[in-house]
Parts: C-alpha cells; sequence; structure tokens
C-alpha cells in the first residue's frame, strides 16, 4: 500500500504539479486569472500575519479561532486572506474533491486531509517513506516540526518543495508549499500563518487510516448564515401550521440545495 494510496510517486508528483502552478503564476497572469476568484478580500489585511505556532487546528479544541467569518469546504475550514486565490482539485468522473489549493503572490500551498487512528499520528510514517523513496528529499527544523525540503524537476528545472505534516486528534494534515513560501521571505511567512490560522473539521464519519476527509463545494459565510435564517424561519412556519411535518428536507430538496454550491470554473479535474 502506497502513501494514501497515491503509491510511492504520487506525493513527488503532486509536488511537482504544485510547483508547476507555482511556476505559471509567474510566468502567465492569464493563466491565473482563468479561476474563479475565492472571495478571499473581506477581511482585514493579513500580509503581516504573525505564525501563531499552535493550528492548524481541530474544530473541538476549545482554543480554536472563531470560523464565523471562514470559508466551508468540509473537511476544512479556510481563513479569508486578501490577495489569495481557492482553487479545488476534484475528480472529473465522480465530482468528489481531492484537495484545496491556496495560491498567494507567486507561492501555493495544496492542503490535503486524511483520516488518522485515534491513538497513532501518521506523519511521522509518512516522513520515513517519503525520505525512503526519494533520496534528494531531507528533513528539516521548521515552524510545524519535522518537515521535508523535496526537489522536483518541472521542465528540466529543478525546484524546491516543503512538505509539512500536521497530525491532529483523527487527522493528519498535509501541505506542500511551493514558489518562495518552500524557501523563505514574506510570502513563506503569510501562508505559514494561513496554515496555522486553518481549522480540520474531521467529523464522525467513520474513515480508515489514510482515507480522504471528505471536502466539498465552498460555502461562504453569508451563504450560512441564510441557510441558518432560512432553516429558523421554516421552523417558526412548521410551529404555526397544523398538521406541518417535522424534521430534515426530503431528498429531492437535499440534492436541490447541494448542486446549487458547484462551482464549476473553481475546480480542477483529475482524470
Amino acid at each position: 500500500m502506497g502513501l494514501f494510496g497515491f503509491g510511492r510517486k504520487r506525493a513527488k508528483k503532486q509536488a511537482e504539479e504544485a510547483v508547476e502552478e507555482s511556476k505559471e503564476l509567474d510566468e502567465s497572469k492569464d493563466a491565473e486569472e482563468s479561476a474563479e476568484k475565492s472571495d478571499q478580500t473581506s477581511q482585514a489585511d493579513r500580509d503581516e500575519a504573525e505564525q501563531s505556532g499552535k493550528g492548524p487546528w481541530d474544530s473541538l479544541d476549545s482554543e480554536a479561532p472563531d470560523t464565523d467569518e471562514y470559508l466551508d469546504i468540509g473537511a476544512l475550514m479556510l481563513p479569508f486572506l486578501k490577495g489569495s486565490e481557492l482553487r479545488l482539485k476534484a475528480n472529473s468522473q465522480t465530482g468528489e474533491v481531492l484537495g484545496a489549493t491556496i495560491t498567494y503572490g507567486s507561492s501555493s500551498l495544496e492542503l490535503e486531509p486524511f483520516a488518522a487512528p485515534k491513538s497513532l499520528g501518521l506523519w511521522d510514517e509518512v516522513r520515513a517513506d517519503l525520505l525512503k523513496a526519494n533520496p534528494s528529499c531531507k528533513e528539516v527544523d521548521g515552524v510545524f516540526g519535522k518537515e521535508l525540503t523535496l526537489p522536483v524537476k518541472v521542465k528540466g528545472k529543478n525546484l524546491l518543495t516543503r512538505v509539512v505534516g500536521v497530525d491532529g486528534p483523527r487527522w493528519m494534515l498535509r501541505g506542500i508549499f511551493s514558489g518562495p513560501a518552500a524557501k523563505g521571505g514574506k510570502e513563506k511567512d503569510v501562508l505559514d500563518g494561513y496554515l496555522a490560522d486553518l481549522v480540520v473539521v474531521r467529523g464522525d464519519e467513520p474513515l480508515a487510516p489514510r482515507d480522504l476527509v471528505p471536502m466539498h463545494a465552498p460555502i461562504t459565510p453569508n451563504q450560512r448564515r441564510g441557510e441558518a435564517e432560512d432553516s429558523e424561519s421554516k421552523d417558526d412556519e412548521s410551529a404555526q401550521i397544523p398538521g406541518r411535518p417535522e424534521g430534515p428536507f426530503d431528498s429531492d430538496q437535499q440534492t436541490e440545495v447541494k448542486t446549487t454550491l458547484s462551482r464549476g470554473p473553481m475546480f480542477s479535474e483529475v482524470r
């Protein structure tokens, strides 16, 4: 069984894809603008974001950040970062969301949340596997503990990525930094701070270790508030009308609500 089901080479392949995406940001602004912007401009400027050293957070942690103004993609609650873009990677056959990539400046951060055993973390094991499979990979001490620097070849050039793993309660979050954020400077500080403010929602669904924790199309804070208001309105109406059935929407209504959240231009497909 390979790493997270992606075989011995897939982690490096994903790092190469992340570097390629970051490189394309420098080479072509047209390519950058082809993806839908993720509305991540509503919060105060976080260009000088400070790294808390405690996150990413579990949603049940009493000290976790308030996520009222975060973007909800299921397993991840994403803070808003001015000047950033969000892209979701999805399976073209099933529509399953496979990962999220935040781009900021000339850097990118690819995020994937995985299920983990109750008693043991996964990052030590995954890190050892990556080191064994990639002789050029090096282990370093970083902001999030033990990190890996992994050179990848893109269009004949060797470019550096930084691979981070964080263990939480029944989950592990992997992040791949590429571009300037893989080395140092302002973009590294900003994206490190972004990762530290992120909140993971593991949920109660039984999942095998190394399975992806389910993600979905983005739900904005305004959408969540609107849904909550609609729910309260329906509850009040149900209480006033004799014989009005109680309980959740029927299956047809649930399908309709989910369908309206699809945002095709935001997704890149995996075939």
